[in-house]
This record gives structure tokens, C-alpha cells and sequence, in this order.
């Protein structure tokens, strides 16, 4: 029972009905590749843990297909968009409006970030703390810290992006 459940000899065996199931569910080569690899990728970090090896093709199938679904769990929370066809919802920022910007307006567009990311983000890149030394700091998960990063720059960019689009130019607090 050893000898089936080495790495090569399931490979061998398994591959092409993976790959055929992965493709009947994405129905996209490149895809069903990605998640068959996963599955094996998978089985040879936690596959040890298997005690019955008359499992190893339900569990291997099983594998695929919750890699599929996370896959597809991912990309409806994060939707990946060509450049081009979201260019048009990207504000326009002429290089020379960039280059005036000055610390106090960037710090006077912090203050308007909702209160829960500016933390985070003057942590970051104000002070040069790594995720871990803000996650101490504030008290909160590593993932906390990443999202409301990401959530704070998002706000920032976008504050910043309409004062200079307007032409605004707030007056420094000094």
C-alpha cells in the first residue's frame, strides 16, 4: 500500500482525471493546469496525513474541488480588471499637480480618512513600522492591519486625487 501512494506513482495515475474534472470545472487550460498542480502541491505538504490509502482518489478530488471553489470565492471578493477597461473610474492627475503636492496636504487629507485606517497608515509611512510592529502597537491581527493599510491608502489616494483634480490647494497646517 506504500508504493500507491508514492509521489511519482499518484501523479501518474491521477493526472489526467484531476486535469479532466479541473477543466470540466473552469473549462479554461491554463486554470485547470493551476489547479491540479495545486492539488498535488497540497499532497505533498499534508498528503502524510492520509491513514486509509484507498482514499487517496476521493481525497485528491476533493482537494480540486475545494481549490476550485476558493479560487472562485476569490475572485468575486477580489475581481481582477484590465487597466484599460478601468481606466475611464481612474481620476486624472497631471504629474506636474503631483509633484506640488507638499507634506502638509498630504497630512491634511489624512485627517479626513476615516478614523480607523489613519492609524495604520501613519504607522506605515510616516513612522516605518513593519505590519508586525503596527499589529503590536494597535492591538489587532496582522490581517487587520493589511486591510485597513490598504483601505486607509485607498481613501488617501482617492482624497488626494480629488483636491488636486479641483485644484485645490489646502493651506498648510503649520
Amino acid at each position: 500500500m506504500a508504493d500507491d501512494m508514492d509521489f511519482e506513482s499518484l501523479v501518474a495515475r491521477f493526472y489526467a482525471p484531476l486535469y479532466q474534472f479541473a477543466f470540466s470545472l473552469t473549462r479554461a487550460e491554463a486554470d485547470a493546469c493551476d489547479l491540479t498542480q495545486q492539488t498535488f502541491t497540497i499532497w505533498a505538504v499534508k498528503g502524510h496525513q492520509l491513514r486509509d490509502a484507498t482514499k487517496v482518489k476521493t481525497w485528491l478530488f476533493t482537494t480540486l474541488h475545494r481549490e476550485f471553489l476558493e479560487s472562485r470565492r476569490r475572485q468575486t471578493r477580489f475581481p481582477h480588471f484590465d487597466l484599460d477597461t478601468a481606466e475611464s473610474e481612474l481620476p486624472v492627475v497631471s504629474p506636474s499637480a503631483v509633484s506640488q503636492l507638499d507634506a502638509a496636504q498630504v497630512l491634511d487629507s489624512l485627517a479626513q480618512v476615516d478614523e480607523v485606517y489613519q492609524a495604520p497608515v501613519a504607522l506605515f509611512y510616516l513612522q516605518d513600522c513593519s505590519y508586525n510592529e503596527i499589529a503590536e502597537i494597535l492591538g489587532v491581527p496582522l490581517g487587520t492591519v493589511k486591510s485597513r493599510l490598504a483601505r486607509g491608502l485607498g481613501q488617501l489616494q482617492h482624497l488626494l486625487a480629488r483636491d488636486l483634480a479641483a485644484g485645490q490647494n489646502p493651506p498648510p497646517n503649520l
